[in-house]
């Protein structure tokens, strides 16, 4: 009777379950991916839109550098808002409108664009560094400084001093060494020394300056390239150098504001039509019920795939209990492919293997059963009729007695060996034997018997052959293929033994001359009480044992044992034995 099994235990919950906790699972690492994704996206584009921004507020802080006003703006503009995909406003700082790009929303905090007041780097006293004003040099100026430039940095490399040209926003060029300068003679006057064009621009910047200083009561000085200064005096009194230094800043924006443009007012932000691209709406209601849906579909499939999965699996538990109440004929009907396929196939193979299993049992029983019943019947009868007094206790009686209790004790201690072969508890006390006098003490064993009736024994054994084996069981083994071979082999026949050694093997092979055997027959060979004559008879076959405690003794040893039977030529029992058990 099938025993119900907890809710719990059962294969179709367990899928189900195992199913449902995988969807949720995948949901939620669905939902963790796209969530994760949609962050990353989101500052990505914050990144972008920031690198833009900053784009933008440098293109147009350059502009303002460079110009004396805002007049030609819109090619500039136009020209970074296509590529920046940005909407830009630019006004006074009293809210003139001087440039739009594109109508649309405004998304940024409105920023000073002042190239005279500039918070970005490159930008030293708040002064952008392309703002050069009268220190512009024209172009013969450029050309002549450059020239000598190149010269310089030619001959540096004469003194192996790697060195390149570097320009400055106002056109000077400028000779950086990049190596460690050696001992080199290369003049350098003539590019330290300020043109006319910075001459007369210094002269300016001084005059701007020393007004400054005149105010705070502080004594003039000359403002040199580089915008540092000298003056007669040396004396410098304490706090007076940031004082000079902050006249000087003053003075540049001062000396600039006519070569810049004012300071204008820059908001960004995003063109109309496009405010819809970047909006992400996230409704948890929605994810929701997508994720129930999907839940419910997975649990439905998972539902039907394990209910078509459990079914076969009934089918086996059922067939199975058969076979426990003693239906060894129960078998299950083979629907689907794949790994249930295969099991219900496994199934029925072992169904079918118990069910020769219990033949053989059967067989087994009778088999033994006959063997005792003859040799005991035979001493049963011989004594009851020397009680009788039908005949005498004589010698013949006394010698008819023992032959039968031998032969009874034979086929007890065959079944004893078989027994202990097949159940691993064959002792064996392997030592260096001589397969020549193995051969040589069977051979001699049976050469009686074999002249008695008229049949041939040769043995033939190539070298030397030693191996490692239990000697008395080797022996064994050999006499009962011989035994078996002399049984089989009419009067004139030769029953030979051949022994050979090939690398770590060693080959015996008994062969006969007698009828052979039928190639169906062949694969029963070794079976517990096969015999190819069925009438059982002593006179042409034995217990029927013989050949299978021949297989369990040389698997016992390691090797194998087989039999080739050409029709009508004999046959032959090839024993394959390694040199060394281990």
């Amino acid at each position: 009777m099938a025993r119900n099994l907890p809710f719990r235990q059962s294969l179709l919950v367990r899928l189900s379950a195992g199913a449902v906790l995988v969807a949720a699972v995948a949901i939620a690492a669905t939902a963790f991916l796209a969530a994760t994704a949609t962050s990353r996206q989101i500052r990505q584009e914050q990144g972008q839109t920031a690198a833009a921004d900053a784009e933008i507020y440098d293109t147009l802080l350059g502009y303002a550098a460079t110009h004396a006003s805002w007049a030609d703006i819109g090619s500039v503009a136009g020209d970074v808002a296509r590529r920046t995909g940005r909407r830009i406003a630019l006004s006074t700082v009293d809210g003139v409108a001087i440039y739009e790009s594109s109508p649309g929303s405004t998304l940024s905090r409105p920023a000073l664009v002042d190239a005279l007041n500039a918070t970005t780097e490159g930008a030293p006293g708040g002064i952008d560094s392309r703002a050069t004003g009268p220190f512009a040099l024209p172009p013969d100026e450029r050309s002549r400084l450059r020239r000598l430039a190149d010269d310089q940095v030619a001959c540096l490399a004469e003194y192996h001093t790697p060195a390149h040209v570097q320009v400055s926003p106002t056109g000077r060029p400028n000779v950086v060494v990049t190596g460690v300068p050696g001992a080199v003679r290369c003049p350098l006057a003539d590019l330290t020394t300020p043109t006319p064009t910075e001459r007369q621009a210094l002269r300016e910047l001084t005059s701007l300056t020393n007004a400054c200083l005149a105010q705070r009561g502080i004594e003039p000085v000359e403002v040199t390239l580089g915008f540092s200064w000298r003056r007669d005096s040396p004396v410098v009194i304490g706090g007076e150098r940031e004082r000079v230094d902050a006249c000087i800043g003053s003075a540049r924006k001062e000396q600039l504001r006519r070569f810049t443009a004012p300071a204008a007012v820059l908001t960004l932000g995003q063109p109309a039509g496009t405010e819809e691209s970047t909006a992400f709406e996230l409704s948890l209601g929605r994810t929701a019920g997508i994720a129930a849906l999907v839940l419910a579909f997975t649990v439905g499939v998972s539902i039907l795939g394990a209910t078509r999965l459990v079914r076969p699996l009934h089918a086996l538990t059922g067939a199975a209990q058969r076979m426990r109440d003693g239906d060894i004929s129960a078998r299950v009907q083979i629907r689907s492919g794949g790994e249930l396929g295969r099991l219900t196939e496994a199934f029925n193979e072992m169904a079918s293997q118990r069910a020769w299993l219990e033949r053989q049992r059967g067989e087994l029983v009778s088999d033994v059963a006959h063997e005792l019943r003859n040799p005991l019947a035979n001493i049963r009868n011989l004594l009851e009729a020397a009680q009788d007094g039908v005949v005498e206790l004589d010698p013949d009686l006394v010698a008819s007695l023992l032959e039968e209790a031998l032969l009874l004790q034979h086929v007890i201690d065959d079944l004893r060996d078989l027994s202990a072969a097949e159940a691993g508890e064959l002792r064996l006390h392997p030592e260096p034997v001589d397969l020549s006098d193995s051969v040589g003490q069977v051979v001699a064993m049976h050469q009686t018997s074999a002249e008695r009736a008229g049949i041939g024994i040769e043995s033939a054994v190539e070298g030397d052959p030693v191996l490692i084996a239990d000697p008395v069981r080797l022996r064994q083994v050999m006499a009962n293929l011989v035994s078996n071979a002399v049984r089989h082999t009419a009067a004139g026949g030769t029953v030979t033994i051949h022994a050979s050694q090939d690398g770590d093997v060693i080959a015996i092979a008994v062969s006969d001359t007698g009828p052979g055997i039928e190639a169906d027959d062949l694969p029963h060979v070794f079976d517990r009480f096969w015999r190819a004559e069925k009438s059982r008879s002593r006179q042409t076959g034995g217990s029927g044992l013989g050949l299978a405690i021949v297989r369990d003794l040389v698997a016992a040893h390691h090797g194998t044992v087989t039999v080739t039977s050409p029709p009508g030529e004999g046959a032959t029992f090839t024993i394959r034995l390694p040199v060394t058990m281990s």
